[in-house]
């Protein structure tokens, strides 16, 4: 047991977390027994003593979409042995869904039928959803970015050639059409230059190709 404790905690550092919840799982084929470490209870919303772990309970709280999968996937280690790592969601007690990592090896007998299945499961519901919180606050961040990057182009083309905000966002959109760059770049790029006290004349370049992209009327 020893061994599969330190897959998990190996898992545990590949991904990056420390504290995340691992834990480890040995199903005697013959007997059909099967074990489950601390974690591996909580992680399917139990504690020790409320039920007795069998492959049928397990196989009860994977998620139904990925059941087939998960179905499929075992009966190859049954029939074959060898090792196993499939990412899937599983229903708890509590009926909430968890996203884990199930990483496995099944040991051959001397007749070479599957003798045990041993291995480790990791929660990484809660990395997930840091992960998916964190992207979405960078994009956040990205999109007030761009969008004050963009204001900021628009301003210096309303000072220099005296037009209106809307004209100014035209003829950046113009431009970003025409030579198929992004608009936040287009916008960087000429806040670049105007921050630049010595490409004012490349700044100005640049505000007459912006000019010339300016869609007729």
């Amino acid at each position: 047991m020893s061994g599969i404790l330190g897959q998990a905690r190996t898992y545990s550092s590949a991904l990056g977390a420390s504290n995340l919840l691992a834990g480890t799982f040995v199903f005697d084929a013959k007997s059909r027994a099967m074990t489950w470490s601390d974690e591996v209870y909580r992680i399917h919303g139990y504690r020790r003593g409320d039920v007795v772990p069998t492959m049928e309970l397990t196989m009860a709280h994977k998620h139904p979409d990925d059941l087939p999968r998960i179905q499929e996937v075992s009966n190859e280690l049954f029939a074959h042995g060898g090792h196993v790592a499939i990412y899937h969601r599983l229903i708890d007690a509590a009926s909430r869904e968890r996203k884990v990592l199930t990483a496995g090896e099944a040991a051959l007998d001397e007749a070479g039928k599957v003798s045990t299945i041993s291995g480790v499961m990791l929660d990484l519901t809660s990395t997930i959803q840091r992960e998916t919180e964190l992207a979405a606050r960078e994009a956040v961040r990205g999109a007030v970015a761009t969008r004050s990057t963009i204001a900021k182009a628009e301003g210096i083309l309303m000072g220099r050639l005296g037009i209106g905000s809307d004209e100014a966002f035209q003829l950046l959109t113009a431009y970003s059409n025409s030579s198929n760059i992004k608009l936040a770049s287009v916008a960087c790029g000429l806040v670049a230059l105007a921050d630049n006290p010595a490409e004012v004349t490349a700044l100005g370049r640049f505000i007459q190709q912006l000019s010339r992209a300016r869609p007729p009327r």
